[in-house]
């Protein structure tokens, strides 16, 4: 069971991200609002994997809480493990994981200014020990018409809940995360075998439809079989895959 609201006291964030630097400063900037939008403190661990674009110039432009880690994993499950870990090592002030709220979000897509407050609204969500969100493609540039109607049409998320399991918008105890062993090496998949790990668990888990985050069209992801592959698919030039939560 959760702790009570006034419990929480802290947040933190992690964003795996390969050569993102054209994404990175839009994503970077929602986070740091949607930082200063939450009573708790916040801090923000940007995982450079594999980077060779020059991302870690960007270290420091966006304040002390905001921390960039480098690895060489080349396996987004691996990176979003590797924030997670480097944010443990940074807790020294006591705080228990039942008070600390884990989430995580994609570099190339952007929170809204409430995301954080609302995530971690206990009321909201009942106690939950994660919360997953939905996603939203708020311009299209890189497909046609015909692929946002497919995508619209398929896409259930504007119930009461919703099926569907996206890295780039979902939260979670971190004593619940560090139970079930947290996020493991996967290449793609690393969300949706988390979420396994949470209902095996016997964990409850709340599908918020109302909770959403922009991402990007792009027809090249980081992830083989993620939200990019997806989108291909509907276009007819790739293949449909349904192991990611991006496109499930």
């Amino acid at each position: 069971m959760t702790a009570p609201e006034s419990a929480l006291r802290q947040t933190v964030v992690v964003v795996p991200a390969h050569n993102e630097i054209a994404h990175l400063p839009q994503c970077l900037r929602a986070l740091t609002t949607a930082a200063l939008c939450t009573p708790t403190p916040v801090t923000i661990v940007v995982v450079l994997d594999s980077c060779d674009d020059g991302s870690e110039r960007l270290a420091a432009r966006y304040g002390l809480d905001v921390h960039f880690v480098s690895v060489d994993a080349g396996n987004v499950g691996a990176a979003r493990a590797a924030g997670f870990d480097y944010a443990r090592s940074l807790d020294d002030d006591g705080s228990s994981p039942e008070a600390t709220w884990y989430a995580t979000t994609d570099a190339d897509s952007v929170v809204d200014a409430d995301w954080l407050l609302r995530m971690t609204d206990v009321q909201r969500h009942g106690g939950a020990d994660m919360v997953l969100g939905v996603v939203r493609v708020p311009v299209w540039r890189n497909f046609p018409a015909t692929v946002a109607r497919r995508y619209l049409r398929a896409y259930r998320g504007g119930g009461a809940g919703h099926d569907h399991v996206h890295g780039a918008n979902m939260g979670f105890r971190a004593d619940a995360y560090w139970q079930v062993g947290g996020f493991r090496a996967l290449a793609t998949g690393e969300d949706v075998e988390l979420v396994s790990r949470f209902e095996a668990a016997g964990l409850r888990i709340d599908r918020d439809a109302q909770l959403s985050v922009a991402t990007s069209d792009r027809r090249e992801g980081r992830a083989p079989s993620g939200f990019a592959q997806h989108l291909r698919s509907l276009s007819g030039s790739g293949t449909d895959h349904n192991a990611s939560g991006a496109a499930s």
